[in-house]
């Protein structure tokens, strides 16, 4: 959530400015601003909305000529949306302009202290004080100042600082909160992610927690915690700038959804060999799931419901005890976990808040770790014992659709690898189930055929208030990422149950004209959902079966189907979740949401 672009250079920075903002509107905000040093000092232009209405008040106000300056896409945590909210934030004397990503902790305290000494807020923000906090500790050395400001904020955060003290220069640093540099030939960028800077370079620096960065058109100097000059590593992106673009589609989700074929190959090919798991790579030996005593999956959102199938298909192979917990209550309920434990956990920008803590409360506690991410030296890849990459590309849309297919495929492999390793699946099992996964980005592409199905379907049921997803087993866990899905695209209320758990209170809530959803594609568990199925129709619910089976719609079990490629039951959330990610879109389409960037949401939640 929020984004930070800075540009230093020879061209007008302004347009570079704007251009990767708009590449960061994924991340999800409410307002947006910029700061650029002139001749004169600083200008600021900032307001509450898109980017396209501070575009249209920085024209309004005659233009901004500079080839410095920092920009930002504020999402709201300390104060509503609104212009004076709005980063950048300036210091007293009008010298420094900042802008921030994340928290600080002690900002009242801290607040309380710069009033006394005079400094007026015009803000509700936590970032405001950082602004006044840094004038009141420069001395005439900006590196000084930066150095002293951060040890006296607690929190989170990633700043990126600009000083008509020392025009053509940007200042950045960053803890627990992501941070790059982009370096360029005669110009230089900061950003929170890649597709900020790729209009300008594919060559990148990851900054670590602690390092402080000065950067010039000609020239990026690294200093770490101690203030000591430090070699930067610089990094290449691996994919064109056409992949962050739309390619023609009306949506990045509707093109990522169709992209998931590719994005399941890209993680599955070239990890297996003999139609066997080839994890080495990853560091992930059968040394590593021999003698475990259990594995916790922890993720957030449509990651930990990943993590739910991965459980199922991993306790099936492997069959040892498998727990999927929330982050955000995994890192503060004192889990069992220690030595002898395995904790995976799951995020498709390695950077999630809560994930990033959980995980090291785990490592704390002496378990080992994997971390399936998707973005290269995230933070989350760096800081693991082991690193499996789901090469999904760019995902742009808030709503993860292709990132958590290749996540389901990642999860796969692991528990294959964790069977054979612990001798509980047998190598002749392996191979056929190595080989259905290697089917899946084929199986999938048949799965996306339902589509003008499904736009249908949505169009007939867009203006329900309330939807219900059912299912067992995997299906149960299809159907929470199904059921998240609806809500974040088409803000359409929708709950998901365990179909057995229908009589056991939530069959109240079934009523004539009820939408319910249900995923039957386990052969083994299809007529006990059969039976839960009938039930709600018979308290005259519309049902939409999505199931392998050839059948027509019977109207005492459902108004359609919606059929699916068959495939091991184990692997079955691949493909049963395809039709309800269009569902999802189509219903938001409908509906006239912002299919891109739901209300209220962020792509990488990097705060608590």
């Amino acid at each position: 959530m929020c984004g930070i672009v800075g540009y230093t250079g020879r061209e007008e920075a302004v347009p570079v400015l704007l251009q990767g903002l708009y590449k960061l509107e994924y991340r999800g905000y409410d307002s947006a601003g910029v700061a650029v040093v002139q001749s004169g000092g600083l200008k600021v232009v900032k307001t509450k909305g898109r980017i396209k209405n501070l575009d249209e008040k920085i024209q309004q106000e005659g233009g901004m000529e500079s080839v410095c300056g920092i920009g930002h896409t504020r999402w709201a945590t300390h104060g509503a949306p609104s212009d004076v909210n709005a980063h950048p934030h300036i210091s007293r004397n009008g010298r420094i302009a900042l802008v921030h990503n994340g928290i600080i902790e002690n900002y009242l305290e801290l607040r309380e202290m710069l009033t006394q000494e005079g400094f007026e807020m015009q803000s509700q923000t936590d970032t405001e004080t950082v602004a006044h906090l840094f004038e009141r500790n420069f001395k005439g050395d900006m590196m000084q100042a930066l150095t002293a400001t951060v040890k006296d904020v607690r929190g989170s955060y990633a700043l990126g600082i600009v000083s008509a003290d020392e025009p053509g220069v940007l200042y950045c640093t960053k803890r627990d909160n992501p941070l790059i540099i982009g370096v360029g030939e005669g110009e230089n960028m900061i950003a929170s992610d890649i597709p900020a800077i790729i209009q300008k370079t594919k060559r990148y620096i990851v900054l670590n927690d602690d390092e402080i960065a000065r950067v010039t058109p000609e020239s990026v100097e690294l200093y770490n915690a101690l203030g000591q000059k430090i070699a930067p590593e610089i990094q290449t992106v691996n994919w064109d700038i056409s992949s962050a673009e739309k390619g023609g589609y009306e949506h990045f989700m509707i093109k990522e959804i169709m992209e998931q074929p590719k994005a399941v190959r890209d993680t599955v090919s070239p990890r297996l060999e003999n139609d066997l798991p080839r994890l080495e790579d990853s560091s992930l030996t059968e040394s590593l799931f021999q003698n475990l005593r259990a594995i916790h999956i922890v993720a957030c959102g449509s990651a930990l419901h990943a993590g739910l199938v991965g459980r199922e298909v991993i306790e099936r192979f492997a069959r040892v005890p498998v727990f999927a917990s929330v982050a955000s209550e995994f890192r503060y309920r004192n889990p069992v976990i220690g030595e002898g434990d395995l904790c995976i956990v799951i995020s498709q920008s390695g950077e999630t808040a809560d994930t990033l803590a959980a995980m090291r409360e785990a490592k704390n506690r002496g378990a080992r770790t994997i971390a399936i991410v998707n973005v290269v030296s995230s933070s989350a890849a760096r800081e693991a014992d082991s690193v499996l990459y789901t090469w999904a590309g760019p995902e742009i849309a808030v709503a993860t659709t292709k990132a958590y297919s290749a996540q389901l495929a990642a999860l796969y492999l692991i528990a294959v690898k964790a069977g054979l390793a612990r001798g509980t699946l047998a190598e002749k099992e392996a191979r056929e189930y190595c080989r259905q996964v290697n089917q899946l980005p084929e199986l999938i592409q048949q799965a996306l055929r339902a589509r003008p199905q499904i736009q249908y379907l949505a169009s007939l049921y867009s203006n329900r208030q309330s939807v219900f997803f059912i299912g067992r087993g995997v299906d149960y866990a299809a159907a929470q990422e199904a059921s998240l899905k609806l809500k974040e695209i088409s803000y359409i209320h929708s709950e998901a149950y365990a179909a057995g758990e229908l009589k056991h209170g939530t069959i109240s809530l079934i009523e004539d004209g009820a939408l319910v959803v249900a995923l039957a594609t386990d052969p083994a568990l299809y007529e006990k959902t059969l039976s839960n199925i009938k039930s709600v129709k018979a308290r005259g619910a519309s049902v939409i079966l999505v199931t392998e089976r050839q059948m027509e719609a019977d109207p005492e079990i459902c108004d359609f189907v919606v059929q699916v490629p068959a495939c091991d039951p184990a692997l079955s959330a691949s493909l049963s979740i395809v039709p309800m990610q269009l569902f999802s879109y189509y219903m938001g389409v409908y509906r006239g949401c912002d299919i891109d960037k739901p209300r209220n949401l962020a792509k990488s939640v990097t705060v608590e």
